[in-house]
């Protein structure tokens, strides 16, 4: 069952690897998920999925393989945790349904008849008002009618009256074109990753440890630096204006940067790049920093990533004076090029729908600008910018 289950992960394009597979089936020797579906779901979960934009997939495969599983063989115990029975949805019951609950006597008397049923039934049952089975009125079982019952084999829910939902998918698909959370932002920016190992030997060094000790034929410990993100970034953020409505998206995009990246410059302009950026919205006329600084300050191998609406006159862009807020002696567009002359890797997001870009005249002379890498700020645009820049 576990090989139809590993191959059915495959099938379904999850990166599951047969290390992870074997390392399932280890844990399965050792007997951590026991009889338990739900410790195996978990279990499984663990060490088959490893980003977690593949954990509704994981969830529908893992239904689809496991929805016809029969409770252990006869002499095997079956524990029912009886916190999970106790989760009992809030309902609006008619007085016959109160009088059916009343009949048994409430929870406790519930729970008393389920263990007895438990001990005594055998086999599989069909209909009826008393055993545990499919289509009746017992309070246990699957796709019968019960006020307060506990849901055991059953696929999907007929009367939402359930105690327990056994295969209830607790993840949905991460939706590519919503607004991003920090959460989801951090997942998407750690496809930019180079890791390298830096600074003291702190860490142990488990092949080279194995490798040195079978020559030397004693324990012989090799440590090494500690793993780091080696990813360089800058970021230039766009700020006032018609950014105003993107001031939260930003804010999560920033706050996950500076989580996700140890190396990470940050600058912020305004509409389009000119001579100078600025670190401090509040003394950004006082304490600028001289774009031609940035360009020889940082070298060619950081990834530059723009964030900014693009909407802004297309003099800003192409000529000289066109900024509305300062005189600039060249237009944006020189500067631009002169930063992506030095850094080859860079990528614009926009908070704008994609949609609505071929109506901006400025969003389209960007766009071209940056050879097409242009990206929406969604999950799934910022997913492809990150690609992009790994190139």
């Amino acid at each position: 069952m576990f090989i139809d289950f590993f191959l059915a992960l495959r099938e379904a394009r999850l990166p599951v690897s047969l290390r992870e597979y074997l390392t399932l089936v280890e844990a399965m020797d050792a007997g951590i998920a026991a009889y338990s579906v739900d410790d195996f779901y978990y279990l499984s979960r663990s060490c088959l999925v490893k980003d977690e934009t593949n954990l509704d997939k994981f969830d529908r495969v893992f239904a689809t393989v496991f929805k016809g599983l029969e409770p252990p063989e006869e002499g095997e115990v079956a524990e029912i945790p009886e916190e999970w029975l106790r989760k009992i949805a809030e309902r609006e019951l008619s007085e016959e349904e109160k009088a059916l609950i009343d009949s048994l006597g409430g929870w406790d008397k519930l729970m008393e008849t389920l263990k007895k049923r438990l001990e005594e039934q055998r086999g599989r049952h069909q209909g009826g008002a008393k055993w545990i089975g499919t289509a009746g009125t017992s309070p246990f079982g699957a796709y019968g009618y019960n006020p307060e019952g506990i849901r055991i084999g059953q696929e999907k829910n007929r009367n939402n009256r359930a105690v327990k939902v056994w295969d209830k998918r607790e993840f949905r698909n991460l939706d590519g074109d919503v607004e991003l959370g920090t959460r989801n932002i951090k997942v998407a920016l750690r496809r930019l990753r180079r890791f390298a190992r830096e600074g003291a030997a702190d860490e142990l060094d488990l092949p080279g440890t194995i490798d040195a000790t079978a020559r030397r034929a004693y324990l012989d410990l090799q440590m090494v630096p500690e793993r780091h993100n080696a990813a360089k970034v800058l970021l230039f953020l766009d700020v006032g204006g018609s950014m105003e409505p993107h001031v939260k998206v930003c804010e999560e995009l920033f706050s996950a940067a500076r989580a996700e990246f140890k190396h990470l410059e940050y600058f912020y302009f305004h509409n389009c790049l000119y001579e100078r950026v600025w670190r401090d919205n509040r003394r950004r006329r006082s304490e600028s920093v001289a774009t031609w600084d940035v360009l020889h300050t940082y070298p060619h191998d950081y990834k530059v990533i723009f964030v900014g609406d693009a909407s802004m006159s297309p003099y800003e862009i192409m000529h000289a004076g066109g900024s509305v807020e300062h005189w600039n002696d060249e237009p944006g567009a020189a500067w631009l090029q002169r930063l992506l002359d030095v850094y080859a890797h860079a990528v614009w997001l926009n908070p704008v729908v994609e949609p609505w870009w071929d109506y901006t005249a400025s969003t389209k002379m960007l766009r071209q600008a940056f050879a097409g890498r242009m990206f929406p700020l969604t999950l799934d645009g910022l997913d492809r910018a990150m690609r992009t820049l790994s190139r």
